[in-house]
């Protein structure tokens, strides 16, 4: 059975307005992250890919409670929290938080530009941070993330 892992970004906020999808650069590096997961036996969920990168965005009271109950049914929680932060992806990483979801946060290397309270959730939950230059140093060390926290999380 596969591990469940859910993904979570900013959305909204980064829509090209001329395509009404997702901007190319963020949709790419999110494609690339849910093959990565997919590469190695998890089942992810991800807003962006089920609403078709914008091109088929969900009413409000619809996509709430799926992304509600998808976290709650996760192994794992992903989240990239967004510079500036985006309000949806904060609000799915206090859900998870709050369900004590295994967590990892993918964060620009500028940790400066994070809120307190996102730097420090892992004195509430269980959390690894991710800090990153490029996407090629965000996939390497996840893969290491994902290697030392295989037994620790049994995932």
């Amino acid at each position: 059975m596969n591990k469940k892992l859910f993904l979570a970004a900013p959305f909204k906020n980064l829509m090209n307005m001329e395509t009404a999808t997702l901007e190319k650069g963020t949709q790419n590096f999110l494609i690339r992250l849910i093959d990565f997961f997919e590469s190695r036996g998890y089942e992810v969920h991800n807003a962006h890919k089920r609403e078709q990168w914008g091109q088929k965005f969900m009413p409000p009271e619809q996509c709430t409670k799926i992304d509600f109950d998808e976290i709650e049914k996760c192994d794992l929680f992903v989240a990239l929290p967004g510079i500036p932060a985006s309000p949806g992806t904060h609000i799915e990483i206090g859900w998870a938080s709050a369900m004590q979801k295994n967590m990892i946060l993918l964060l620009d290397h500028d940790l400066e530009q994070y809120a307190y309270l996102v730097r420090g959730l892992h004195t509430v939950c269980p959390v690894d941070y991710v800090t990153y230059h490029t996407e090629e140093d965000c996939i390497q060390q996840l893969e290491q993330v994902l290697q030392e926290r295989l037994i620790a999380y049994d995932l």
